[in-house]
């Protein structure tokens, strides 16, 4: 039997896709808002909610991990101006808005944006 694997392949190989995800964390991080397709933006959100609770902690430890994914500016950014609006939630940090699909492909078209 076989089962099901986490997460979407997005038509790339693994190290593309992982490039992909940690751009667009990084885009969303910055703008706070972005556009993209639906399938992309439901696995950013994963990335994104995880580096937003490692944040939070703010210790060494955590800084660490994060520079492991961002640069050193998108992780000041995350842990001096994002983090502290989230203290007292539990999670839930992002929000995607459904747009009508794109012309050219019709691919589903979303927002996703920090809550």
């Amino acid at each position: 039997m076989t089962n099901l694997i986490k997460g979407r392949k997005l038509s790339r190989e693994k190290d593309q896709r992982k490039a992909l995800l940690r751009s667009l964390a990084r885009s969303l991080f910055l703008h706070e808002r972005i556009k993209t397709t639906e399938a992309k933006a439901k696995e950013v959100r994963v990335l994104a909610e995880k580096s937003i609770t490692k944040a939070k902690k703010g210790d060494l430890h955590s800084r660490r991990l994060l520079l492991k994914n961002f640069s050193e500016k998108i992780v000041e950014k995350l842990i001096k101006d994002i983090a502290p609006k989230y203290k007292e939630r539990k999670g839930g940090y992002t929000r995607i808005i459904k747009l009508g699909p794109r012309k050219s492909d019709t691919s589903k078209m979303v927002f996703i944006e920090l809550v």
